[in-house]
């Protein structure tokens, strides 16, 4: 997403009806201005907010003086003027100055957290700089809340309140340190993700006849490696899962419908009703027809 598609967001100002509170993290978020300025020459003089007020410069140049500071921003820097802090903007008087700016406040939704998110510290620290070129996605999502903006569709407040979520997010990252962006990831998650993958991949599949190729496919790993990992995580193969699935399938219909033990056998996965007799008794301890009068229970 560049620039100059920033350029054609002017609806970004008519989020003003459409975002007014979220929530981000463990905060709640009040946003309270929207604005777009086509590039031209203008000059706003000094001021202050109650909130956090953020400019991304699309297009032209200007000065930016913060409590007397100036600081020259040019196309492609955000800046950032926080609460309480007097400043004022004046366009080159020769390119002009072009902007989109957003406005918003953050409240701990309970007691301050002992542990804030890293992002935040962009937002709160007196050292970071105010005027960062490094945008990240924010062209992106200003261009995508001004294209909500302008056609409203089904669906509209959930999508403007995440994008709104992350415009926040990344507004702060584009002032933070490298230090506090840093995060550790749970090394066992990505195992743990494509274990569950897999079993769901089984669960969904039942009825069809499945492969370890299959499988591996599914989480995009090779067929050894996927039946390695799915043995070490659940101490069982993909093959012993499927068999388990498919006969836990079988005896919940058996107990949930009247369907004929033939029918019971196909939609879990077995095209005879010998096999599946077969394998129910040796898993359950007594035939289907049994279970079924038993009501799943077994009397010794």
């Amino acid at each position: 997403m560049s620039l100059d598609q920033v350029a054609g967001a002017t609806a970004f100002v008519d989020l003003a009806v459409l975002l007014v509170t979220g929530e981000v993290d463990e905060f709640t978020v009040a946003y309270l201005s929207w604005g777009f300025y086509e590039p031209s020459i203008w000059r706003n003089h000094p001021h202050t907010h109650s909130f956090y007020e953020v400019c991304l410069a699309y297009a032209g140049s200007g000065t930016f003086t913060v409590e007397d500071a100036e600081h020259r921003v040019r196309t492609g820097d955000v800046f950032l003027a926080r609460p309480g802090e007097v400043h004022e903007i004046i366009a080159d008087p020769a390119e002009g100055l072009g902007i989109a700016f957003w406005g918003f406040t953050l409240q701990p939704t309970g007691p301050m957290p002992s542990s804030l998110p890293g992002w935040w510290n962009g937002l709160v620290r007196a050292d970071r700089p105010l005027v960062s070129p490094a945008l990240g996605s924010l062209p992106m999502l200003v261009c995508a809340l001004a294209a909500e903006a302008a056609a409203p569709r089904s669906g509209v407040s959930g999508q403007v309140r995440a994008l709104g979520a992350a415009l926040v997010i990344e507004t702060a990252r584009a002032f933070a340190a490298a230090e506090d962006l840093t995060v550790t990831l749970d090394p066992t998650a990505r195992t743990t993700s494509a274990v569950a993958a897999m079993e769901r991949y089984l669960s969904d599949n039942l009825t069809r006849t499945i492969h370890v190729r299959d499988v591996a496919a599914n989480v995009h790993l090779s067929s050894r490696h996927a039946a390695r990992l799915f043995s070490r995580e659940t101490g069982s193969s993909l093959m012993e899962t499927l068999r388990r699935l498919r006969l836990e399938r079988g005896a919940q219909l058996l107990l949930e419908s009247d369907e004929p033990i033939a029918q019971v056998a196909r939609a879990c996965g077995y095209p005879e009703a010998r096999a599946f007799i077969t394998a129910f008794r040796r898993h359950y301890g007594q035939p289907p027809g049994a279970f079924r009068r038993r009501g799943g229970t077994l009397h010794l």
